[in-house]
């Protein structure tokens, strides 16, 4: 479900900032001719560019694509109210990805951590009759998807639209929960999600979730980890403190992609300097002199599909000068900020460990966290005077 919503709620994006365009012309009302719907203009903005000549086909899309509104909705209010959240944590929540435009969005659904609600979506319902009317949901749900795929094809590949998308400054690829790509494959009725469509998915959660994870094999093998995973965001990181008092390793993510990008929660402040700062933040803490910090410099590969298509870092962090505005010299310029950060500031000596990481990419993250795995046993050991 969650897979599938993510797809509908980027196809109701478009469909936003098309309805948007479509309403902001000032072109005469358009009334009945002999014209085809299709080729007649349908309310046309002036912008960099020229104009964008909206057609009847647009204002067709537009209709035949209307029930993605209640299918998002549902699908939202069945994992939202499935988990036992609220009615009001399901239909509001704090501010979108800013990658989706400078103007405040809709509000990004969210499920909190407290509910349990991975646990709760697993159980099959011990009643029959709800059981049968959660499969019918489901399946209704698959085949409006399915029967929207056609649309909603057309409306991503449109070349209008995606000018309309470009000039407005949106990046539809950068954001989290990206699977307009897969619409062929994911828009079907037997659609059974893969490994990497789990790991693509996105779904906002707010407060503190435990992992509990056995080793099988490797150096750590016969023992049981507890992964705390916190939130990141300004309001949540109140939350993090009681954490701190018995960890072992933090790891820190930084994404590395968002240099031009600014804070949901205040506009005045860029989301890579908010995490130099929260970096400087938690190296400084006396709490966590003895504990192993981990830099993971993530999202590699958003960086590099911005960089390509033209954005240059030096019209954002000044302090980048004229170095080659490619990913290589960019991550390297990145993690020297990160190290400089440490050094300065850690209350004790402490080694510099950072990775650089994709999480998409499954095999690379396994690598890099079967390294991270042994750094920790290996600084556990120094601490017990084992090693």
């Amino acid at each position: 479900m969650v897979i599938q919503l993510n797809l509908v709620r980027g196809i109701n994006s478009i469909l936003d900032v098309l309805a948007e365009e479509m309403a902001g012309g000032s072109g005469p009302a358009i009334v009945d001719s002999d014209v085809s719907d299709d080729e007649r203009p349908y309310a046309p903005r002036t912008g960099s560019g020229g104009q964008l000549q909206f057609t009847g086909k647009h204002r067709l899309l537009k209709l035949r694509l209307a029930p993605l509104r209640t299918v998002q909705h549902d699908l939202e209010m069945r994992i939202g109210i499935h988990a036992g959240g609220d009615i009001h944590d399901v239909i509001s929540s704090p501010p979108s990805s800013p990658v989706l435009g400078g103007r405040e969005r809709k509000q990004e659904f969210f499920v909190r951590s407290a509910t349990s609600w991975k646990q709760l979506h697993a159980r099959m319902p011990s009643d029959a009759t709800a059981a049968r009317y959660q499969d019918a949901q489901m399946r209704e749900t698959a085949d409006i998807i399915a029967g929207c795929a056609d649309d909603m094809k057309a409306i991503w590949a449109d070349p209008t639209v995606r000018e309309m998308l470009q000039r407005k400054g949106i990046r539809m690829e950068a954001t989290p929960g990206f699977f307009l790509n897969d619409i062929d494959r994911i828009a079907v009725r037997d659609y059974e999600p893969t490994d990497d469509d789990v790991v693509r998915a996105r779904l906002r959660t707010l407060g503190v979730q435990e992992h509990r994870i056995k080793f099988n094999k490797g150096p750590a093998a016969g023992s049981e980890w507890c992964i705390y995973d916190v939130g990141g965001s300004r309001t949540q990181r109140i939350a993090w403190y009681p954490y701190f008092d018995d960890c072992d390793a933090i790891i820190f993510l930084a994404p590395i992609n968002c240099f031009d990008e600014r804070l949901a929660e205040d506009r005045r402040i860029n989301r890579l300097e908010d995490s130099y700062m929260l970096w400087k933040a938690v190296v400084s803490s006396k709490l966590l002199a003895k504990t192993s910090i981990i830099l993971f410099l993530n999202k590699r590969d958003l960086l590099e599909q911005k960089l390509r298509s033209g954005v240059r870092i030096r019209d954002h962090v000044h302090s980048y000068g004229d170095r080659p505005n490619d990913v290589e010299h960019a991550v390297k310029y990145f993690q020297q900020h990160f190290r400089d950060i440490l050094r300065k500031n850690t209350p004790e000596p402490r080694p510099f460990r950072a990775h650089i990481t994709s999480v998409v990419d499954t095999k690379a993250t396994a690598v890099t966290l079967s390294v991270v795995e042994e750094g920790i046993l290996r600084d556990h050991l120094q601490r017990a005077d084992l090693l």
